[in-house]
């Protein structure tokens, strides 16, 4: 794959904004192994646009220095002139220094191959939720931690609908009884109260528990069925489903 020599440019990037490799890594889901190669042998032209999106910074400077560093206020992003390989893409969130709001990724459930029943939940490239920044900074969540996903089902209604967008802090997964949480459950994207139990077991609960009684999973049970807590539920939206009628129209 073809690199070039934005490394240095790029390890000073991520200690100006205070962020570890490691951090860096799990967001991009790569191995933070990979970023120290990164560092020596530059970032991957395929994946030059997202980091300097990631980063707030223009793709042209990290590749070779010259221009301004960061986009002004009201540039868009020009993406460099390279085929991107679509399995390097990742999920960003795109934001300038002075804009009053931040995009985060949209991520979904989808098969992992045409016609299988097996389902990943997976970034969806050039979709995005854009909310206002301050909602993170209240709530102390960095961008680079949050994504977002879609309510499927009324296992969660009348708090969250069917259709909801939610936003996701990825960085909390320690369990806090009682709060909401996204999962990932052999593949399929949850969103339930989270309630932790003796002996590293865990139960999940439904807004809607009339139709959705409690689950109860055991330590060995969470392994075997790959429960994985992609994170802590910040904010969700929320449409009403029906227009009232107005009467003597």
């Amino acid at each position: 794959m073809k690199k070039h020599k934005c490394g240095p440019r790029f390890k000073a990037l991520l200690k100006e904004v205070k962020i570890t490799p490691s951090e860096f890594a799990t967001f991009c889901n790569v191995e933070p192994q990979h970023i120290n190669n990164w560092y020596i042998r530059g970032v991957p032209y395929p994946r030059v646009e997202e980091i300097a999106r990631l980063l707030s910074v223009n793709s042209q400077w990290l590749i070779n220095g010259e221009g301004p560093k960061h986009p002004v206020i009201g540039q868009t992003c020009e993406p460099i002139a390279t085929q991107l390989d679509t399995q390097e893409s990742r999920g960003q969130y795109h934001t300038c220094a002075d804009s009053p709001d931040i995009e985060l990724p949209l991520y979904k459930e989808q098969p992992k191959a045409l016609g299988s029943s097996d389902t990943h939940v997976v970034a969806i490239p050039g979709e995005a939720v854009r909310l206002p920044r301050r909602y993170l900074e209240n709530l102390e969540v960095k961008p680079i931690h949050a994504i977002c996903v879609p309510m499927v089902g009324d296992s969660m209604s009348e708090r969250i609908e069917d259709g909801s967008t939610l936003a996701i802090d990825r960085s909390l997964t320690q369990i806090i009884d009682g709060q909401i949480y996204a999962l990932q459950h052999a593949g399929m994207l949850r969103i339930k109260y989270l309630h932790r139990l003796p002996g590293g077991a865990l139960r999940l609960r439904s807004h809607n528990s009339s139709g959705y009684p409690d689950e109860i999973f055991s330590a060995e049970q969470i392994k075997k069925q790959d429960i994985d807590v992609l994170g802590w539920v910040f904010w969700w939206s929320t449409l009403n489903k029906q227009r009232p009628p107005v009467p003597f129209a």
